[in-house]
């Protein structure tokens, strides 16, 4: 399988989220086509990878009003009507309902969003490496 990332970060911790993901793919056989800036996409790893997993971080107040951060950025990608998604969402305190608004917008890019996992900051470790995981046990083995 190939695999572009399409990420914001604020602090580095969504960035570093997406580099241990790679990794964890990577690890398991996956081909990384690119990972790259959801407001400057690398439009050739988009094209190249079999699924697309965009992460951004959390903003907004402590319990209310969270969103994710690339919204307006998101609804600028190219269409993806032939690709599958997953989205991620690093965190700090509560996410609110923010990873259902970031699965929404990649999905309004016309991709097949499969998932979606928040991921703790302060457990990026163990969050990649379930993420990793959930997305390889849901796509087909022979894809």
């Amino acid at each position: 399988m190939k695999a572009a990332l399409l990420v914001e970060s604020l602090t580095g911790n969504t960035w570093s989220a997406a580099e241990m993901i790679a990794d964890n793919l990577s690890q398991e056989g996956w081909t990384i086509t690119g990972l790259s800036k959801v407001r400057q996409p690398d439009h050739a790893s988009i094209q190249a990878a079999d699924v697309v997993l965009v992460g951004t971080w959390t903003h907004g107040l402590f319990l209310v009003g969270q969103s994710p951060w690339a919204l307006p950025s998101i609804s600028n990608l190219p269409t993806m009507r032939t690709k599958t998604a997953a989205v991620f969402l690093t965190y700090a305190i509560d996410a609110g309902k923010s990873l259902d608004k970031l699965t929404g917008a990649v999905g309004a890019t016309g991709a097949d969003v499969i998932g979606g996992l928040l991921i703790k900051r302060n457990h990026l470790r163990a969050h990649t490496e379930a993420f990793a995981e959930r997305l390889i046990a849901a796509l087909p083995a022979n894809a």
